[in-house]
């Protein structure tokens, strides 16, 4: 039946619906034709998780500090007009240094190297990678969301082969750090509100990507993926420095372990 204009139905000529069920029977005996569709094959059953340890006491607090919220104020670095391009990232680094002594001042410190190299970044605040400046190139993205960029910022830690990775924003004028993380890195990444950090793997043909995305109720950039992914280096093996990541949200922070493909 065909619908008539005011919603009944209208009656079919007797050659229109000879001439439609001639042409669904084509349909049908098309379907078994070369080229047609074929099955698929039984589906595999879904299967709820298996939970372990029924009667295990869930814990209330984590046993290790990793340092997931990083939310702290920089004390001495202007932000002029509010706007964080015109804040000094060398300067913000310097501001870190004097705020840990213990990491970077006396010829003992674990990165003693990288305080004296700071005085290779001149007053200008461009930090130069090809020269013994420790500063990178900072980048300016909006991550959090406000129309406003925020500064990702790296930085050398010297003697070992690590670099460390900051994130700032601007809050009521003041430079506010959000992110902070350090290990052997490969790469870092934007992408939308976004921070990919990857790092090389003890297991031949794999790298660890982690990521850290904004959070507006913790106001700082949370670590919210840690995996270890194939690369596409056909297997090539890199070899991680023989200095661990500080505790700041790395790797470490955990009780020491057996390197295999599932510790981290």
């Amino acid at each position: 039946m065909l619908p008539s204009r005011r919603g009944y139905p209208a009656r079919v000529p007797a050659a229109l619906a000879l001439l439609l069920a001639t042409a669904a029977t084509g349909v049908l005996a098309a379907c078994g034709d070369t080229g047609g569709l074929e099955g698929a094959g039984a589906t595999p059953a879904a299967r709820a998780p298996a939970r372990l340890w029924p009667g295990l006491t869930p814990a209330s607090s984590p046993a290790y500090d990793i340092g997931e919220v990083e939310h702290a104020p920089v004390k001495g670095v202007a932000v002029p007009g509010g706007d964080i391009r015109g804040a000094d990232p060398v300067a913000a680094v310097r501001a870190e240094i004097a705020a840990h002594p213990e990491d970077y001042a006396g010829a003992k410190a674990r990165y003693h190297e990288t305080s004296v190299r700071m005085a290779d970044c001149g007053t200008d605040g461009a930090g130069d990678e090809a020269g013994g400046c420790p500063v990178l190139r900072p980048y300016y993205r909006d991550l959090t969301g406000d129309g406003r960029p925020e500064m990702t910022l790296g930085f050398r830690l010297l003697p070992d082969q690590l670099t460390a990775v900051r994130v700032y924003t601007v809050e009521k004028d003041r430079l506010v750090r959000v992110m902070s993380y350090e290990d052997a890195v490969s790469a870092v990444e934007l992408a939308g509100r976004t921070v990919i950090v990857r790092s090389p793997s003890e297991v031949a043909g794999y790298e660890y990507r982690l990521q850290w995305t904004w959070d507006a109720d913790q106001r700082a950039m949370l670590l919210t993926s840690d995996e270890m992914l194939r690369t596409d280096d056909g297997g090539r093996h890199t070899t991680r420095p023989s200095a661990s990541p500080s505790p700041s949200v790395s790797r470490s922070a955990a009780p020491p372990a057996s390197p295999s493909a599932g510790a981290r």
